[in-house]
């Protein structure tokens, strides 16, 4: 496994406050992997998106994104690799119309006008909104308007893409739907993917699940062995899914399991 992201030893205080909202943590994330980071509001998840993408400066610690050590002297190079999806992408808007907003990034990076064209087509191919290219991005639908957002950064071609609570306004289906687009999406071009969120259910199909509590990596591990501390998930404020909280009631199990397994012990 080849790492793309290293983070040693980092912590950062915010002006104020007395206990780090990021307290000596280290992780690695390896290329092509999908990493759920979990953790209740105030747990540090938001802060560490911040420190990777280098909104807030590092304070101590250091991280490092395809080999490239995070500095003031590197961040446009950082930024490159680097792709955030956010919570409210209307936040994200910028262009008039679908296809222009996909094309302002580029136009940033002095991409021409032929190699844009072509990325504009493939990234709207590619989240299946190629039929919405000339509509407003503000009169479409929740999950349309995630799927553009997702389509600007495809476009830019990153290494990483980082989904910042990226579901987190879509009813149950609409978060259904965006996440099968995106683990095509990161199969098709070997991305790797940092998804944060507070829906365990969405954590299901990760390589690895990161549990945070403090500012701290309290858990780190597959989903099967994660859900095997059922009672120390709910101590950190987190609610299992549906499918644990069933096998739980009926069967008094405490186990990873998917809806297709729960159904056939139904």
């Amino acid at each position: 496994m080849e790492p793309i992201i290293t983070i040693n030893n980092l912590t950062y205080v915010y002006d104020g406050q007395s206990i780090p909202a990021i307290d000596d943590l280290s992780l690695t994330i390896n290329k092509g992997e999908w990493i759920s980071i979990v953790g209740h509001n105030g747990s540090g998840k938001s802060t560490l998106v911040k420190l990777i993408s280098g909104i807030e400066t590092i304070q101590k610690g250091d991280i490092s994104i395809d080999h490239i050590l995070l500095t003031e002297d590197t961040i446009q190079s950082i930024h490159e690799r680097l792709g955030i999806v956010f919570q409210n992408p209307d936040n994200q808007f910028v262009g008039a119309t679908v296809e222009d907003d996909i094309a302002f990034g580029l136009e940033n990076y002095g991409v021409s006008y032929d190699e844009m064209h072509t990325r504009v087509n493939h990234a709207l191919e590619s989240v299946k909104m190629s039929h919405m290219r000339r509509h407003e991005p503000h009169h479409l639908s929740g999950g349309q308007k995630q799927r553009v957002a997702i389509a600007s950064v495809l476009a830019l071609q990153p290494k990483v893409i980082i989904l910042d609570e990226a579901t987190s306004m879509l009813d149950p289906e609409g978060r259904t739907e965006i996440l099968n687009i995106i683990k095509t999406v990161q199969q098709t071009h070997q991305l790797t993917i940092i998804h944060i969120t507070h829906h365990l259910e969405e954590t299901l199909d990760s390589d690895r699940i990161c549990v945070m509590n403090r500012g701290s990596l309290v858990m780190s591990g597959p989903p099967e062995s994660i859900y095997k501390n059922a009672d120390e998930l709910i101590s950190l404020g987190l609610d299992l899914p549906f499918e644990m909280k069933v096998n739980r009631l009926l069967f008094n199990q405490d186990e990873f399991i998917t809806t297709e397994e729960l159904l056939k012990k139904l």
